[in-house]
């Protein structure tokens, strides 16, 4: 569904209708914020975003089919400046690099006061980049702690962002098969992405490369 209007325009993605509701009706109390389309599913997201071009998107993580992450990598492969604004219950370490990664400008999670979620969107509507408290100060803490005296593999920055996702599904203990599944992809490709993660990290199977992300994990954790 889309509606038209000249403020600034948000799709948001989520597959609770309760709660898109929710923050459909507090952005229509603003005078300068609109909602002009709503997806409940990670393709229904990459395709409106793709014909309605938001100024910013309000991305869930847990969606059926194609994830809020997944589909911030699909959107931003094709609107490199469209900026997405991530709101989760998920707080979680990996969720946030992921989300970072991939090219989100916020990370907001749900429990979130009704004036913090709208000043995020207008922080990320302006090009800025926002997180909530609780995120913001264990990234505070990870980018100021001292780093390990031991290097990390560095051929994981050589991963591109598809193939970090399937690095993180075989670390999760998914197969092949149920990464295609999961990703949307041919069988065909992911063994594609599993050859080149092998070859870039220099490993011999799926258990090494498990291993350099589990290390990277540990070495990079910033929970408190």
């Amino acid at each position: 569904m889309a509606w038209g209007g000249n403020k600034v325009r948000i799709l948001l993605a989520d597959d609770h209708p309760l709660f898109r509701g929710g923050v459909r009706t507090l952005i229509g109390t603003t005078e300068d914020l609109q909602v002009i389309g709503e997806a409940s599913n990670g393709e229904e997201a990459v395709q409106l975003a793709l014909s309605l071009s938001p100024d910013v998107i309000v991305m869930d993580i847990r969606m059926p089919g194609i994830n809020g992450i997944e589909a911030t990598r699909m959107i931003r492969e094709k609107q490199p400046e469209q900026k997405i604004l991530i709101v989760t219950m998920l707080k979680d370490d990996k969720s946030v690099f992921m989300a970072m990664q991939m090219g989100a400008r916020g990370y907001v999670l749900k429990d979130a006061g009704e004036m913090e979620l709208l000043q995020s969107i207008r922080i990320v509507g302006g090009g800025g980049a926002v997180f909530s408290s609780d995120i913001a100060s264990r990234m505070m803490h990870y980018f100021t702690m001292p780093k390990p005296s031991q290097p990390l593999n560095p051929a994981l920055s050589e991963l591109t962002g598809r193939e970090t996702e399937v690095l993180e599904l075989i670390a999760d203990g998914y197969s092949n098969g149920q990464i295609a599944s999961r990703l949307q992809l041919s069988a065909k490709t992911v063994a594609n992405h599993v050859t080149n993660i092998l070859n870039k990290l220099q490993v011999q199977d799926r258990h090494e490369a498990k291993k350099v992300l589990r290390n990277f994990h540990d070495a990079s954790d910033f929970e408190r």
